[in-house]
């Protein structure tokens, strides 16, 4: 889907780019995959006139692709992808971000393709090692940012993390500089878009011209990337934005007036915009803009639900199954699940106790019938006699305890993990990241799955998001959302 919106003119005199930003959803080590979701965004970008469009960080290869990056066949494939992407540029200038191999150092770069040809490349200055990232362990440092000009407009181009830092690489470009652009791949956490924004804000009204800067988008492992691509204007103020979440195009005519080049930038990149290109802008009619704010909760839920979604899929799972058990953590799961896969694709296990409630059970298929899901059922009476028959002679001289209360996760585990070895189901676990931090949770237990959906929620998060459920349906079952929490 496509959007976008004109910035009002001016009186001066000035020259309008076209920019767009392809904020897409790459996949790790998806060479074929990447490079027609390039093709396909500077097709669409071309047919509305779009004079410059920007794709996020290692496009190529996809973000992170971690120890990836040591293969040779694996750095030889990106090569030869983006050989393959440049021939689709033509009619544009375009930004993909790629791993570059020089000698023995690698790195992050981003190419500067204009009318089908690799004209330069930038290269990443300021690698991120904290946190999530480590940079450092596979790229060299670049030396400086890159500066070209296009229809006589002076532009820089830095990667990522190169715009955080308000003294970084920006900064010594934006003397000489109309417009800068930053290609990234930022991770999502709560209220990460709110910062990004105000970040660039700041920068833009401290290195006085305009930014665009485009995210990628989705989920990849445990990382979720919001989009929440955006450009602003010299006065630091949001001209367009991406909607948080999802694939998205969006366009924006940047008007700019160029600042007069001195002598000692003879020499830098100049891209030309062919005059079929103008042609296509003059006449090109643009979709409305439609930009949805989302609360704080919807934030978090539309993260929980992409990220879950690029989990199952990337690796090549289609359903997924998961225990029920009355409470709320894995009511959360469940729903999740649904807007993630669709119902069809989830199904819910109730492996009631002896210790188990009636409340439990009927709460657990009241909210299967709201989801549309279907369930199994599997009491575990049996099977808890068999291993306490089997233990018998160990433990009659032992206090009743905590090895006999972790059988029943142990067992509800093997069961869900007998489940997705039978019929290729990827087993979702529920545990939430309350429990994790105490470690109030069962080794081979309830930790047993695939791919834990709100291990990053913290419990009071975990009501908030199901009341957030609950606003105009009940989805999330009343008894559950008032019932003591076991945990």
């Amino acid at each position: 889907m496509a959007r976008t919106t004109k910035k009002p003119s001016s009186s001066k005199k000035t020259v309008t780019i076209r920019v767009a930003l392809a904020q897409v959803n790459a996949l790790v080590g998806g060479f074929k995959v990447n490079a027609e979701k390039v093709k396909s965004a500077c097709a669409q970008a071309r047919k509305l006139g779009a004079e410059v469009v920007l794709f996020p960080e290692l496009m190529v290869t996809g973000y992170p692709p971690e120890d990836l990056l040591l293969k040779k066949g694996f750095l030889e494939d990106s090569k030869k992808t983006l050989k393959k992407i440049a021939s689709a540029t033509r009619g544009l200038t375009a930004v993909v971000g790629f791993p570059e191999q020089q000698g023995k150092h690698l790195y992050n770069s981003a190419a500067l393709l204009c009318d089908g040809k690799h004209v330069a490349t930038a290269r990443k200055v300021l690698l991120p090692n904290y946190g999530v990232f480590d940079e450092k362990r596979y790229f060299t440092e670049g030396e400086e940012p890159l500066r070209f000009s296009l229809k006589g407009v002076q532009i820089g181009l830095t990667i990522c993390e190169d715009i955080w830092e308000e003294a970084g690489p920006g900064k010594s470009l934006s003397k000489h500089i109309d417009l800068l652009l930053n290609i990234s791949s930022s991770p999502y956490h709560k209220g990460k878009g709110k910062a990004r924004m105000k970040m660039i804000g700041q920068r833009a009204k401290t290195y006085k011209c305009p930014i665009a800067y485009v995210n990628l988008v989705g989920g990849q492992d445990e990382l979720v990337f919001d989009g929440h691509s955006l450009v602003v204007g010299a006065d630091g103020k949001t001209i367009v934005q991406a909607n948080s979440f999802a694939e998205e195009i969006i366009y924006v005519d940047v008007a700019l007036s160029p600042k007069k080049v001195k002598a000692r930038a003879t020499g830098i990149i100049s891209c030309k915009a062919p005059a079929s290109l103008s042609k296509a802008k003059k006449t090109a009619a643009l979709p409305a803009f439609d930009y949805k704010n989302k609360s704080e909760e919807e934030e978090v839920y539309s993260a929980l639900v992409l990220g879950t979604r690029d989990y199952i899929h990337k690796n090549r799972f289609s359903k997924v199954v998961l225990g029920l058990s009355g409470g709320i953590d894995s009511s959360l799961t469940a729903a999740v699940a649904v807007d993630a896969l669709g119902p069809e694709n989830v199904t819910g296990v109730l492996m009631p106790s002896p210790h188990s409630s009636k409340g439990s059970v009927d709460d657990s298929l009241e909210l299967a019938k709201n989801l549309k899901i279907k369930t199994m059922t599997f009491p575990i009476v049996s099977a808890m006699k068999a291993y306490e028959y089997i233990l018998k002679e160990t433990f009659e001289d032992e206090e009743s305890g905590l090895a006999e209360e972790n059988l029943q996760a142990r067992i509800r585990g093997n069961l869900l993990m007998a489940l997705s070895n039978k019929f290729g189901w990827m087993v979702l676990t529920t545990g939430n990241k309350s429990e994790f931090s105490m470690g109030y949770c069962t080794l081979y237990g309830d930790m047993a799955g695939g791919f834990a959906v709100i291990k990053d929620v913290p419990k009071i998060l975990v009501y908030d998001l199901c009341r957030w459920l609950n606003r105009e349906n009940e989805i999330i079952p009343q008894n559950i959302l008032t019932k003591e929490p076991s945990a």
